[in-house]
């Protein structure tokens, strides 16, 4: 089944945090992440920080590519706040965005879906 407007689209950002930055950008990442759970239209957002290699991991579900463009639509100002302590290493979709949606969005991975579902608690 072809992902449509209607089906869920995994979004991985992975993300270099800046030297010097990793308290500014979890600082950053957790004003985001409290306004996209009030607000966003995701089904799930988890990040994960590995400090060592100073490399930030952000999975967000989606339910589908209108879902995705409304959260750039309402989170651009905290988006660009996390932005100034770091840089996308590399960004990976798995699911087929509606192109008319996502318009010039191009990840540097995108899988199809094959299956599955989003079960609610």
């Amino acid at each position: 089944m072809r992902s449509t407007r209607h089906a869920p689209l995994l979004l991985h950002n992975t993300m270099r945090i800046t030297d010097g930055h990793l308290d500014d950008f979890r600082a950053a990442v957790e004003r985001a992440v409290a306004f996209v759970e009030d607000h966003g239209p995701q089904l799930a957002v988890q990040v994960f920080v590995d400090e060592e290699r100073l490399l930030a991991h952000s999975f967000q579900l989606y339910p589908d590519s209108a879902a995705m463009v409304r959260h750039w639509e309402l989170s651009d100002p905290y988006i660009a706040d996390v932005m100034e302590h770091c840089s996308v290493e590399r960004l990976e979709m798995y699911g087929e965005p509606e192109a008319d949606v996502v318009g010039d969005f191009r990840p540097d991975v995108l899988v199809p879906r094959l299956v599955g579902f989003v079960r609610e608690t």
